[in-house]
């Protein structure tokens, strides 16, 4: 019995030669390049399969039955910023010869991601996707449409670059392309992308994007209802095309038409192109087990590689389809044996290639006092000296966005109102609206729009309106805006800087949508930068610290702000204004670095956020009783002060964490871990938050971590 893979190769083949020739026809170089690409194309997912067979190849989904998509990369110019969905092989390889690189460059790409060899100019060996820098594809790994916010957002950034005169990776009349499946147009992200194109198109905003759904009317063993790609993709201010990819003059004058309408326009379209998938979804898929034979023989009848010869009617298209097989072959062969990962040193390297100099070098550029405090013309006498934390981010901003023009700051409600908590008054005013803007609402958005905009060269400062409201959004983070310089070998980066109003211990107003002490999503995002500024003073130095690390390593960092602590002004007593800090307008904290508030001698207190403050309160408290406590603030929480925590807790040999976040999931459980695996000989206890949600009002006393709480764990250590 035949295998799948050899079955299709025969039938293109017999197709291909069964098609009478045209005396004295001639057809152009563009269309044979398009053969060329789409034949290369379906040999490699035919060698795919055989390399696995032979234990050298590890990816098997292929592009067969999608090679259209070859004709829309023609439409388009290869300096078009491209987010490709996994089964648009041809469209790679098209855009490759566009390049004016030979067909057999291309072909060798795409088995190098195949092999996971280090070669690969798309992951570096990490994992099979298209990209490459020099064709302007963005490595994407999204099986579910979620790069789709991505590219809104890159799309957005050309926009808006051109209006700020910031010179992007792009051209200025540069458009931006995604493809993705018509499984995929049902997830969330991708309903949330078009509506977020439509939303942007309303507000009278410019927005050159091409949608491409390769509808095959399968997701994995799924049927796709009939005609609801149709529906679904018509959406407001989104113009629509719809195209037979078995028809290669149609696909390639509605791609035109559609290119050349978002162009023109600087407005979204969305170009549906009907397709088939052959060989089931991947190498391990038994189509049988869920089509009917006859079904996936009639299939065959709309092969595009097939239609696209038909239209070329040249002498022996089957002898030079056979020739690509050949070399498409002879490539896999000669890779057979190159080089792999083989330590997790090379694997991560591209993760968080942090460069502390560097840091502090681009966190000291803006240090000149003309550049700083414009906003602070204005202040009212009490701010002259010492600011809240809420002040202090503001006047962090302000001097950010002044000295950087690249920079953005956007969300929900950020503009005209300010925030919800005033973060961001004045803001807009002053930087205006192509600056300072709000968003619709919808997280997952508003992190691909920021992702579009890192990866295209300006500097995001995207704010999510509370912790809660991130985590039907953290794929975004995780899937997309850390894993990019993983998942192009450090070639492409999406800088970005994420501003969130969180943790819990609000007063009259709760919930747990707006008391939220999880972190468990955040804390095993690999690379993540998140950073915890309790103290007004620090909040500038760690903010200016996250937006250099952004700009020299294209870092993503969480800037995670204690809602309870932003306008907080005492520490011990009312009116002591103990919790007030002046703005240290030239100054940083580098990554991972702690600072020791008191020097005590009996227990070291280990915190962050709200627990600094009732840490500091606690030891003034224990004073009284002889008990004296060296309370550090970790500040940042990925990645951990480990060498500062080691240091601390041998000056007392006893630690107590402090740990504001749940109990399963909590920053205390690495803490512990950290000292443990450090041999850290000394006591430690931790307290923390209940595993709960936060309920309303006084009743979330009852799961939150207190003053009592601490106090008591301090005398047990003691004990």
């Amino acid at each position: 019995m035949s295998s799948p893979h050899d079955d299709l190769d025969a039938r293109t083949r017999e197709a291909l030669a069964a098609i009478p020739a045209r005396p004295g026809r001639s057809e152009s170089d563009e269309l044979l390049a398009m053969f060329d690409a789409m034949a290369g194309s379906r040999h490699i997912d035919v060698e795919a399969r055989r390399l696995r067979e032979r234990g050298h190849g590890f990816y098997t989904i292929g592009s067969a039955g999608h090679e259209s998509n070859a004709l829309v990369a023609a439409a388009l110019r290869p300096t078009d910023p491209a987010l490709l969905h996994y089964r648009s092989g041809a469209f790679y390889l098209a855009r490759s010869l566009q390049a004016g690189r030979k067909l057999e460059d291309g072909l060798r790409d795409i088995l190098l991601g195949m092999m996971g060899a280090l070669d690969d100019p798309a992951s570096g060996g990490r994992h099979k996707v298209f990209g490459n820098p020099e064709l302007a594809i963005i490595p994407q790994t999204s099986t579910i449409a979620s790069h789709l916010p991505r590219a809104v957002g890159v799309a957005f950034a050309i926009e808006r670059g051109q209006r700020l005169d910031v010179r992007l990776r792009w051209p200025t009349d540069a458009l931006a392309v995604v493809s993705f499946g018509d499984a995929g147009l049902n997830h969330s992200t991708a309903v949330g992308a078009l509506n977020t194109a439509g939303y942007t198109v309303r507000q009278g905003l410019g927005l050159p994007l091409l949608l491409v759904c390769e509808d095959n009317g399968l997701g994995i063993s799924v049927p796709t209802p009939e005609g609801w790609v149709a529906e679904a993709t018509r959406r407001p201010g989104i113009e629509y095309f719809a195209v037979e990819g078995d028809e290669p003059d149609a696909v390639r004058a509605t791609a035109t038409l559609a290119a050349s309408y978002v162009r023109t326009t600087r407005r979204p379209a969305l170009l549906h192109v009907r397709m088939v998938r052959f060989m089931g979804h991947a190498g391990t898929d038994v189509e049988v087990a869920y089509r009917r034979a006859p079904a996936i023989s009639a299939d065959f009848a709309r092969d595009p590689l097939v239609a696209l010869a038909r239209r070329i009617a040249l002498p022996d298209l089957a002898g030079r389809y056979d020739e690509i097989g050949q070399l498409v072959r002879s490539i896999g062969d000669d890779l057979i044996g190159a080089r792999v990962h083989v330590s997790a040193r090379t694997v991560v390297q591209p993760l968080a290639p942090r460069r502390p100099a560097a840091i502090a070098a681009e966190a000291g550029r803006y240090a000149d006092a003309d550049t700083r405090h414009a906003v602070f013309s204005g202040r009212l006498p009490e701010q002259q000296g010492e600011l809240t934390l809420a002040q202090s981010i503001n006047a962090a901003l302000t001097d950010a966005l002044a000295a950087r023009p690249e920079m953005l700051v956007f969300g929900e409600d950020v503009g005209v109102k300010g925030g919800v908590y005033g973060i961001t008054r004045g803001l807009a005013n002053r930087f205006r609206a192509t600056r300072v803007f709000d968003t619709l609402l919808d997280e997952q958005a508003i992190l691909g729009l920021g992702l579009g905009m890192g990866v295209s060269g300006l500097l995001p400062v995207p704010e999510i309106q509370y912790l809660a409201y991130l985590h039907n959004a953290a794929d975004q983070l995780r899937g997309e805006a850390a894993s990019l310089r993983f998942f192009s070998n450090g070639t492409f980066a999406n800088p970005m800087v994420v501003r969130i109003a969180g943790l819990a211990y609000q007063r009259g107003f709760g919930g747990h949508f707006h008391n939220d002490n999880g972190l468990a999503p955040l804390r095993d995002i690999p690379g993540l930068v998140v950073a915890v500024p309790a103290r007004p003073d620090d909040a500038g130095p760690m903010l200016r610290t996250c937006l250099a690390a952004a700009t020299v390593d294209g870092q993503v960092s969480v800037f995670l702000e204690p809602i309870a602590l932003y306008h907080e002004r005492d520490l011990l007593v009312p009116g002591d204004r103990g919790w007030l800090g002046n703005y240290r307008a030239a100054d940083h904290v580098p990554i991972g670095s702690a600072l020791t508030h008191t020097q005590g001698r009996d227990v070291t207190v280990l915190t962050f956020g709200n627990g600094l403050r009732m840490s500091l309160r606690i030891a003034a408290l224990v004073a009284d009783e002889g008990i004296s406590l060296r309370v550090v603030d970790l500040r940042w929480l990925m990645p951990l002060p480990v060498e500062d925590m080691l240091r601390e807790a041998d000056a007392t040999g006893r630690v107590l964490v402090v740990d504001e976040t749940r109990h399963s999931g909590g920053v205390g459980e690495g803490i512990v871990s950290a000292l443990v695996e450090r041999r850290f000989a000394g006591r430690i206890a931790r307290v923390s938050g209940a595993d709960s949600y936060i309920p309303l009002g006084d009743a979330a006393s009852t799961v939150l971590l207190t003053e009592d709480d601490i106090a008591h764990g301090v005398r047990q250590l003691l004990d």
